[in-house]
């Protein structure tokens, strides 16, 4: 007999959440208790354990060579370089340890976490990035700098979440760019700048909602258009005057974007942004059915509260990955896996719960840095019998606790809060991370007051912004944060007569996911016919918000 829907009090910040019936039978079909936290909890303490974007320069414990790591060097973590974890010079199992029932099973897996070697960088083997050091979980690019999550690029630079793009810069969430800029879920498209859920156009600025257009400036909504101005249909003699007036002036620039700001809310907007997908809720969602407040997912299929994971199914509460995976469980970074619990990095592997990054490995507990090993707990090496008996044990001691079923405590994750993707997604101040049981990284990468050109004296047009520029320390507008501009930076931007950016990277980063919007579903009606629906789009923003049948109806 089926469980009813259970209203409950998240353990850790105390507000409601619901359990829906279809959630008891899938906590049942894995053998784990439903949670005693709520979805955003959940999230914060598995995205804890992902540091994308802070990089620091330290030196491989192994071979003692300069790399670029995820870990802070004052960190109390041994790091290995990519080629040293990869290699057949250390044996993970020798730094495992015997179970001990008198202890909490977490204290020991923290221990073991401190005892084994990091891998410098969330890159796997076999990824073939060239002349691309400063990525990270990104795999198969050329020539990249500062790209995270990130697959088969060539000359891109400042994005995350890209597949198959070329020479593109500051982007979030795209497939197939070329020539981009400031993109936000830009698909096979060339030649986009400022552009946000654009399919399929061609040498366009300021667009969004826009499929199939070409040389257009400022237009929402607009299918299969060419030379269009703010909506307004122009010869291509008018239009090629006008855009000439702005190319390459970082003024005219500023103003063209807050004009498109104020034009953007006169038209209204889909209530999500999911495309071919059956029976979801969430939001970017593509080519799937049965999800349940999802975002960035494609290929996916019954599945809840998921982030940025592709091709999977039956699965809760993952962020990352996924690639042929099902019956995931709280997990990030897991690829390839089947039936796995509470987990971080765990590729081609089934039956693992609380594992750290684990390669073709299946039938563990609690290890870390296993390649193609069985029946393990804590990195030490069992019988089949053995193992099954104490990994019982040691699974009943975490449902008695309410532990079972949910990913790591914060308290032994190797990242503090400001490090990972945590913050940027639910970013919180140092009190409150520190109030809810997070680190906090008071020493992270960055400068501040060694500018050697401030704003006001860069040129206003790329055209008059000599090469020495590269030389110079810049000072972020924003946040003062220090910053320089690439030579690779600099030829892309008088190739697509682009001013110099005046914000450092993460405040434009941080724009963009602004930009794609929250991670949060809001009751509203729709605009034209007022049927409920649910939508990022909080009821106080001032976007007008249709349907999906009145904004197909209206747009299309």
């Amino acid at each position: 007999m089926s469980q009813g829907a259970e209203q409950r009090s998240c353990k850790k910040c105390k507000g409601t959440f619901q359990i829906e019936p279809e959630d008891f039978e899938f906590y049942l079909r894995m053998n784990a208790p439903a949670p005693l936290l709520c979805p955003d909890c959940r999230f914060k303490q598995r995205a804890q354990f992902r540091n994308e974007r802070i990089l620091y320069t330290s030196t491989c414990a192994l071979c003692k060579k300069s790399i670029i790591s995820t870990y802070h060097p004052a960190s109390p973590y041994t790091v290995y370089c990519l080629e040293c974890f990869d290699g057949d010079g250390w044996d993970p199992l020798s730094y495992g340890s015997a179970y001990d029932a008198g202890r909490p099973f977490f204290d020991q897996m923290g221990e073991l976490l401190l005892r084994v070697p990091k891998k410098a960088l969330g890159i796997t083997g076999g990824s073939n990035n060239i002349n691309s050091d400063y990525t990270n979980t990104a795999a198969n690019n050329k020539n990249c700098y500062l790209l995270f999550n990130t697959s088969n690029c060539e000359d891109t630079m400042y994005s995350r979440g890209l597949k198959d793009c070329r020479d593109t810069i500051d982007a979030y969430f795209g497939i197939g760019m070329e020539r981009c800029y400031e993109a936000v879920n830009v698909q096979q498209s060339s030649g986009v700048v400022f552009g946000h859920n654009v399919t399929n156009c061609v040498d366009s600025w300021f667009l969004l909602n826009c499929t199939d257009c070409m040389n257009c400036f400022g237009c929402v909504n607009l299918r299969h258009k060419n030379y269009c101005w703010f909506n307004e249909q122009l010869s291509k003699n008018e239009y090629d005057v006008r855009l000439n007036e702005v190319f390459g002036s970082y003024k005219k620039i500023i103003e063209m974007q807050k004009k498109f700001q104020d034009f953007s809310l006169s038209f209204p907007r889909r209530e999500n942004n999911n495309m071919k997908s059956e029976d979801c809720t969430g939001d970017y969602l593509f080519s799937s059915k049965g999800l349940r407040d999802c975002y960035e997912i494609t290929e996916g299929e019954n599945c809840k509260y998921m982030f940025s994971s592709k091709v999977i199914k039956d699965s809760y509460d993952t962020f990352g990955y996924g690639y042929g995976s099902e019956l995931l469980l709280d997990c990030a970074a897991t690829g390839y896996a089947n039936r796995v619990i509470g987990s971080y990095w765990v590729e081609h592997g089934h039956d693992c719960e609380y594992c750290f990054f684990t390669l073709s490995s299946d039938n563990c507990l609690g290890c870390d840095g296993l390649k193609k090993n069985s029946y393990c707990i804590l990195n030490t090496q069992y019988d089949e019998q053995s193992y099954h008996a104490l990994r019982a044990q040691i699974v009943q001691s975490l449902k008695d606790s309410g532990a079972y079923g949910m990913f790591f405590p914060p308290e032994i994750a190797p990242f503090a809060y400001n490090e990972t993707v945590a913050q940027d997604y639910m970013p919180l101040t140092k009190e409150q991370a520190l109030s809810e049981g997070f680190r906090w990284q008071d020493d992270l990468p960055n400068t501040t007051g060694k500018e050697t050109l401030i704003s006001q004296d860069i040129p206003d047009n790329i055209a008059d912004v000599p090469t020495t520029i590269s030389k110079e320390i810049l000072a972020c507008v924003d946040c003062r944060r220090n910053y320089k501009i690439t030579t690779q930076e600099l030829a892309f931007y008088k190739k697509m007569a682009l001013p110099i950016p005046r914000r450092c990277f993460n405040c434009r980063h941080g724009d963009r996911i602004m930009r794609r919007g929250p991670m949060k579903l809001f009751a509203r009606s729709c605009a034209k016919c007022a049927k409920d629906i649910k939508t990022t789009f909080a009821p106080d923003r001032p976007e007008i918000i249709y349907c999906e049948m009145c904004y197909q109806q209206e747009v299309l």
